[in-house]
């Protein structure tokens, strides 16, 4: 067991020497987790911020003059009031997004019952605000309108008001969302490249047979490369996740920072296990990176972190469940978004485990037969 413990060890200090050394790598693996976490969660914003609105106020009333005090920041820049030649002047030179219309006695028609519309433009160019933005104002518009007739005869056509309470994400900001999914995202991708980039470099380097004539065996080569390349991923997962996204974006962190990484640890085993599965396959990087992308592309796409898992078929849902990272991204958003503890993601974890061990049992049985032939 000493013997057994002490070349995992040589070999996994092998294996970060060989990682430190290549200075691309190097480069890579910090571009991943700092720039490109921070490009993605900051420039993919599905929802509205600091849009200029413009209001044409016609009746001059209480009511208008609250609807156009109700949009504030940070879903919309003051409003400002111009008249219906302004208007038109300034959505042709892209000034404002939205144009609200009040028509005169509007506050008049409505107390009467007689059903007043409000004309809302949207420049369609803005396809990020165009949609949800203007489903926000008139939210705003209908909430004035039930405050104003909420102690006349109006409101008993609408005996219920629904209130809407948001948890762990109370403002929908989809950086808070983007900048973790990245994150996972990222984590999977290195996972699989650099641990099969490994084994392929020792193919094409020919120091695989080295390895194979010295007192080591397939399984102390294979747990050597998925510890070291697990632990480099990480320690920049982590590093990433708390001085990226929680001190530099603002994303707050719910759960517990060592839970993660005890979830994380385990779903490493099997995303490296599946990289040096997808190697063992491959005889050259080019083969090996065509074989990663479907692979990728499942894993990302369909494990919860682009769309929720609710929402696939139900066949497709049960599919997914023997894959890791579907297991993963339910773990991390358990913890780190609603503050869950083990008592909560423990099914999980043990998917995890099980998944693990299966992948890198297939890996290994590959592996074997790889450096037989």
């Amino acid at each position: 067991m000493q013997r057994f413990i002490r070349n995992v060890g040589r070999l996994t200090y092998k294996e970060l020497r060989s990682f430190l050394a290549d200075p691309i790598l190097l480069v890579l693996v910090a571009f991943i987790f700092t720039f490109a976490i921070y490009s993605t969660a900051t420039g993919a914003r599905t929802e509205v911020s600091n849009a200029a609105v413009a209001v044409v106020d016609e009746d001059h009333s209480e009511l208008s003059r609250q609807i156009r005090l109700a949009l504030l920041p940070p879903l919309f820049k003051e409003a400002v009031t111009v008249t219906p030649a302004e208007a038109s002047r300034g959505m042709d030179e892209n000034k404002f997004v939205f144009l609200i219309e009040i028509p005169s006695g509007f506050e008049r028609d409505l107390l009467a019952g007689r059903g007043p519309t409000i004309a809302l433009n949207v420049d369609a160019t803005a396809m990020s605000l165009a949609g949800s933005g203007a489903v926000d104002i008139q939210n705003i518009i209908t909430e004035e309108v039930q405050k104003r007739v909420a102690h006349t005869e109006l409101a008993t056509s609408q005996p219920i008001n629904v209130v809407l309470h948001r948890l762990f994400n109370p403002n929908s900001e989809s950086m808070w969302f983007g900048a973790v999914m990245e994150v996972i995202n990222n984590v999977t991708m290195l996972s699989i490249l650099l641990a099969g980039a490994a084994l392929i470099r020792e193919r094409e380097h020919g120091t695989i047979e080295h390895l194979l004539v010295m007192p080591v065996t397939a399984v102390e080569i294979m747990l050597a490369k998925i510890a070291a390349n697990g632990l480099v991923i990480l320690v920049a997962s982590i590093s990433s996740l708390v001085f990226v996204v929680h001190l530099f974006l603002g994303v707050p962190i719910a759960g517990s920072l060592v839970l993660y990484a005890s979830g994380i640890a385990s779903y490493l085993v099997a995303v490296t296990s599946l990289g040096l599965l997808l190697a063992t396959w491959a005889n050259s990087m080019p083969q090996f990176a065509l074989l990663s992308m479907p692979v990728l592309i499942v894993l990302e796409l369909l494990s919860g972190s682009a769309t929720p898992l609710e929402s696939m078929p139900v066949w497709l849902q049960t599919v997914m469940q023997f894959a890791p990272s579907t297991h993963f991204v339910s773990f991390s958003q358990d913890v780190l978004y609603r503050g869950a503890g083990f008592q909560i993601v423990w099914p999980d974890m043990l998917w995890l485990v099980g998944i693990s061990i299966f992948y890198f049992s297939l890996s290994l049985v590959r592996f074997r037969h790889a450096i037989a032939t």
